[in-house]
């Protein structure tokens, strides 16, 4: 009986998943899927971690994490507003189109286009010029020393098809705008997309004109998004799939010490919190001023939440509590601003009743359901501690193909931001995406409309501040502003934990990326 049992579950995962065997495809899934194809028109990680297997910027992450050269192979100042990059020759699209510095002059410039989604993403640039065919300026807003760490995110496209595609304009997940770049990747990357189905896979195929020296073996990448954790752990135990990116924590041990298998660990960059509306009202309260532009309100909604209860319940002890927005490896941490306000149900009543709400208000409470580790559970625990000291919390979960986009929008009375500083890895992209007014490329993904003069005069000074030590200790400064307002409420450091059979060996990394470029498999 349990052996055939075990054969059905097989043969009806291999049916679910339709993964072919072969010794160099690697099989893989997460709980969540590729947004868009489109690089632009977006600014989440793991969508932008899967199209650096298709894309390649001008520079890049290497295994430790370090800038190295990719698309560019050498770079300087030729001003103090003006960067100038040599690029790789003989490099090729998937498609045969030769790759130019009129590439990179069109890709920048869709970048920079107001409708671009990831716009914030290089705020400071301000536009790209052609030198010589391998040759293109990248001109700042003034001396800007990130702006290295902001191309690692920048994917170069191929003008040629973008123009024979009526593509040079970006799409915009928030808005729905899309192209024929929406579900078409060219680029010059270690693969090629063989096949894109939203919500049922994508195949990926090596690229054997790429112009670097692969460090893996692999032919194919078979990526299916599996949304149930139990399905996807049993996928992995029954031998259709090769890796699963999260593996959910509670299963961690069970993998672990499944034979075959092995768990993978290491601390996230990404810190998980909550993005609090600044408007003139909230969706669940029309007609009345907004409760949380009180600051003894935000300070009451911060002390009701049993952050210790949600690490050992939730997160099974796996998270690290936290009071501030970066992570400690982030350039603007500090350990003066990573406390936490603590859990005082009796203060959090007190304060509320101070601000002129005996009785509470309501509020709504959105998350997703599919994005961060244990998002949904999280969110049903911080709804209950509100309800507790009299917040009534109306809490709406769901996928975050619909999440992001309305959050984007400004929907939200109070949503789930999960934020690991990328691309720059560095306590700026906090200050230039969640804490800056939506103006002048910055404040991207500030859905709550958090303004702050204070901040906005420190992120402008720091932008331009080549004195490093200068420029952190204007990051921490301003990191406390937030904190001492409760711009967000941060409540963890997401722990990364992968699983994998024997004989798949792939690199983790902090940003959470997946990179497979570096897998190889037996």
């Amino acid at each position: 009986m349990k052996r055939r049992l075990a054969f059905s579950l097989t043969v009806a995962m291999g049916a679910l998943l339709g993964f072919a065997a072969d010794a160099k495809t690697l099989r893989w899934s997460s709980p969540t899927d590729i947004t868009t194809l489109d690089p632009y028109a977006h600014t989440e990680s793991f969508t932008t971690s899967m199209l650096h297997h298709v894309f390649d910027p001008l520079v890049r992450r290497g295994r430790n994490l370090e800038i190295e050269p990719a698309l560019a192979v050498s770079w300087k100042t030729v001003k103090p507003d003006t960067w100038r990059f040599e690029l790789r020759r003989n490099v090729k699209f998937h498609n045969g189109d030769p790759f130019t510095a009129d590439d990179v002059v069109a890709s920048i410039n869709r970048n920079l286009d107001p409708g671009a989604r990831a716009r914030s993403n290089i705020a400071t640039v301000t536009g790209a010029q052609k030198v010589d065919d391998y040759t293109v300026d990248i001109t700042t807003k003034g001396p800007y020393p990130l702006l290295l760490n902001d191309l690692a995110g920048v994917y170069i496209m191929d003008k040629k098809w973008m123009e024979a595609n009526d593509s040079l304009k970006p799409g915009n997940i928030a808005t729905g705008v899309t192209t024929a770049a929406s579900t078409t990747a060219i680029g010059t990357g270690p693969f090629k997309i063989e096949s894109y189905k939203p919500d049922a896979g994508t195949v990926f195929v090596v690229n054997p004109n790429w112009w670097d020296k692969p460090q893996h073996n692999l032919d194919r990448i078979e990526f299916k998004p599996i949304k149930s954790d139990a399905t996807r752990v049993a996928a992995l135990l029954s031998g259709e799939l090769d890796l699963i990116a999260p593996a959910p924590l509670q299963d961690l041990q069970r993998i672990g010490s499944s034979s075959g298998f092995k768990v993978i660990e290491e601390p996230s960059l990404r810190l998980i919190m909550l993005s609090l509306s600044f408007r003139p009202e909230l969706k669940a309260m029309p007609g009345q001023k907004n409760p949380a532009l009180d600051l003894k309100v935000r300070q009451a909604m911060w002390h009701a939440i049993d952050f210790e209860a949600i690490k050992k319940r939730v997160m099974r002890d796996k998270s690290r509590n936290t009071g501030t927005l970066v992570a400690p490896p982030v350039p603007g941490y500090s350990k003066d601003n990573d406390q936490t306000f603590g859990y005082d149900p009796e203060k959090a009543k007190k304060l509320l009743a101070e601000a002129g709400y005996p009785s509470g208000f309501k509020t709504k409470l959105n998350c997703p359901n599919d994005r961060y580790i244990n998002d949904e559970q999280i969110c049903v625990a911080i709804a209950s501690m509100w309800t507790k000291v009299g917040i009534q919390t109306e809490l709406q979960t769901e996928s975050r193909a619909t999440y992001f986009p309305r959050q984007d929008r400004g929907e939200f009375d109070v949503s789930m931001v999960g934020w690991a500083t990328l691309p720059p890895m560095d306590g700026f992209s906090v200050l230039a995406s969640l804490l800056t007014e939506q103006k002048e490329g910055y404040g991207g993904s500030n859905s709550g409309a958090y303004s702050n003069p204070k901040i906005e005069e420190l992120t402008r000074k720091a932008a331009v501040e080549l004195d490093e030590e200068k420029r952190r200790a204007m990051l921490v400064e301003a990191l406390k502003v937030a904190r001492d307002t409760v711009a967000y409420i941060p409540i963890h450091q997401q722990p990364v934990a992968w699983a994998v059979r024997d004989g798949v060996e792939v690199p983790q990394f902090p940003d959470e990326y997946v990179r497979l470029w570096f897998a190889n498999v037996k």
